[in-house]
């Protein structure tokens, strides 16, 4: 049977849920009852749909680490340096990698090899295979509220697990967190799992704990157009939405180029309000989340610290209402607590600085705004028409066709035909549209910005491109606006 955009009925999916906790033993003990009494008594203030909808009223912007730590009275101790010395206000645990590929007997032998050598043999927070207790522990040792991050294509047990233990969002979707990582799995298969996890979240909000939902609308992090980021995290909203999602973060990552970040932000929060309107999601409470550059980093910190602090100034500029925030270190891989502090501090230090500061709608940003809007609307005017009613039969066909590309995607189920490059000033267009259902309009807006920078440039427009683009930024050489 085809799968369908439609919320999953609560008997079905309960009994989906025993099947599903079954997998592993600290997921089957799992008791509702006791869940929902536990969060009878949880602060309000540890809820992070509650801490991202004051700083939203209150044009405020969060900053948030990513941090994850096989041993859990380090991680403890991490994540309290972090808010105390940094002032993070919500805090992560990043998921270790076996997690994220559902390897839980590898995620153990992770943790039994570090306890043996007493250093760290597992990369990350292996939150399923310490169960509800041990992240429960871990949120009631902090003061400001915890998400998981992590990039699992089957979150169902992870979703189970970290709810129950106290985690208040959780970020992912079936689109982002398939055709950003894996290779070979179904774009069916996950909206599928994702559709189950949606449903998960409004379980609990049906039973009075709000759990807030992130998209992760970087994709795969590098040269990804503004409409292909703005396009997929509308639909996570929507397929979130059906399955009676109240709160959710919509994502976008750093590009690099001011006004067209700026753009995409504001259009970002605007287009995804418009269309779950347009659909009959009325009571939905969004909030945007600007990452910090995802692509490679400059070995030289001071140069790190121009990105980062660029990522920042754009944030403060569009009115995100959240800031992941990268270390100085990004290049070497670190994520020492003190590197992730000193970015905390200087992240946090340009924000206030540009508190009372606005960017007024000039005409390039207005041009910039429309031209995103119109691309975005192209394309999912496109997917509805795929789906002749239903969303998912949309999304699926586009990808197969090619309407919906991701570019540098892994998967198989996407085509990759589409070819992102910067613009004489830093902007990403389209070198090649692959099969983008763009108006002639559209395209000649992105070849004439392509042609512009290949004859300032004395070269010829080709994928070479793109591949300079690749490394510009770690390399220092990021454009101004002309």
């Amino acid at each position: 049977m085809q799968l369908k955009n439609k919320k999953l009925d609560k008997n079905k999916f309960l009994k989906m849920r025993k099947e599903i906790i079954k997998q592993w033993p600290t997921a089957a003990k799992i008791d509702f009852n006791e869940v929902f009494n536990y969060y009878k008594d949880f602060p309000a203030d540890k809820f992070v749909k509650n801490k991202l909808l004051e700083a939203k009223n209150n044009n405020q912007i969060l900053i948030q680490p990513r941090i994850g730590n096989v041993f859990i009275d380090e991680f403890v101790k991490e994540l309290n340096f972090l808010h105390s010395e940094g002032g993070a206000d919500i805090l992560s645990a990043t998921i270790d990698r076996y997690t994220r590929q559902n390897k839980y007997k590898e995620a153990e032998k992770g943790i039994k090899e570090s306890n043996e050598r007493g250093r760290a043999m597992l990369k990350g927070f292996p939150a399923i295979n310490y169960g509800v207790d041990k992240c429960r522990e871990i949120v009631e040792s902090i003061s400001v509220p915890m998400q998981v991050r992590h990039g699992t294509p089957d979150a169902r047990l992870l979703a189970e697990v970290t709810l129950a233990g106290g985690f208040s969002d959780f970020e992912g979707g079936g689109i982002s967190y398939n055709l950003s990582y894996a290779k070979k799995i179904s774009l069916e298969k996950t909206i599928n799992y994702w559709q189950y996890i949606d449903r998960l979240v409004a379980f609990y909000e049906e039973n009075g704990v709000s759990i807030n939902r992130e998209f992760f609308g970087p994709l795969t992090g590098n040269l990804v157009p503004p409409a292909i980021s703005i396009s997929i995290n509308i639909i996570e909203a929507l397929l979130a939405a059906e399955q009676g999602v109240k709160y959710m973060s919509l994502g976008y990552a750093q590009n690099g180029n001011l006004l067209q970040d700026i753009a995409a932000i504001k259009n970002l929060f605007i287009l995804t309000n418009n269309y779950l309107k347009k659909e009959g999601y009325n009571d939905i409470e969004l909030t945007t989340v600007f990452h910090q550059w995802l692509g490679g980093f400059p070995k030289d910190e001071a140069k790190a610290y121009a990105i980062i602090n660029l990522g920042a100034t754009t944030a403060a500029l569009s009115g995100a209402t959240k800031i992941i925030v990268k270390s100085p270190k990004e290049a070497m891989d670190s994520t020492k607590k003190e590197d992730i502090v000193a970015a905390l501090k200087s992240t946090k230090h340009n924000i206030l600085m540009l508190a009372d500061q606005n960017i007024k709608d000039s005409d390039i940003l207005e041009k910039e705004k429309k031209m995103q809007k119109r691309e975005v609307d192209e394309i999912l005017n496109r997917v509805f028409q795929l789906g002749e009613g239903d969303l998912t039969k949309g999304v699926i066909e586009a990808f197969e066709k090619g309407i919906l590309d991701i570019p540098f995607s892994p998967s198989k189920y996407n085509r990759g035909e589409m070819v992102p490059a910067r613009d004489i000033n830093g902007a990403v267009r389209y070198l090649n549209f692959g099969n983008l259902p763009f108006s002639e309009e559209v395209k000649n807006f992105h070849q004439e910005k392509i042609k512009k920078r290949a004859e300032k440039e004395n070269r010829e427009v080709n994928f070479q491109m793109a591949i300079d683009d690749i490394y510009e930024i770690s390399k220092g050489l990021i454009k101004v606006q002309k």
